[in-house]
């Protein structure tokens, strides 16, 4: 067999996958589309609703602990304290939203620690914060401090 003679299964294999001129110039842009379309795809689906199964709404659930304002002594923990120092957020402002946050039931989460309660509002210098609470026994843990409107540049873990 000549050197440039090819079977014809191989010559015919070759002739279907080869694109015309004008979709082989497109091909990497429509390559990046779908790698993008696929990477947002993964971003919004990619928290998975462990531990949100037993709240209102879902089969067989029984309705969470309610949030007890009662509570007074407030622990916070090293990340809470590490977010609330880089968001200018203080400990007068995490009680004022303890006392008059709306909860976020969209936010609520349970986890083997236990359920938290994210509290949400406006404090006395005008930060719009999301405040993520957690009781444990007779104490209040806060978890963690969001400002909602401000990206602020920290170095938490």
């Amino acid at each position: 067999m000549p050197k440039d003679a090819q079977p014809a299964n191989v010559a015919r294999t070759r002739k279907l996958l080869s694109l015309p001129p004008m979709n082989k110039k497109y091909f990497y842009f429509i390559y990046l589309i779908g790698a993008i379309l696929l990477f947002y795809w993964i971003k919004t689906n990619q928290h998975s609703n462990a531990g949100r199964n037993n709240f209102p709404g879902s089969k067989g659930a029984k309705a969470p602990q309610r949030l007890d304002r009662s509570l007074t002594e407030i622990v916070y923990s090293k990340h809470a304290l590490c977010r609330m120092d880089c968001r200018e957020i203080d400990s007068s402002e995490v009680q004022e939203i303890w006392q008059k946050g709306v909860l976020n039931e969209n936010k609520i989460e349970k986890s083997n620690k236990g359920i938290s309660y994210p509290l949400e509002g406006v404090t006395h210098d005008g930060q719009s914060v999301r405040i993520v609470f957690a009781p444990k026994g007779k104490k209040l843990v806060v978890v963690t401090v969001i400002d909602l409107e401000k990206e602020w540049e920290c170095g938490c873990e």
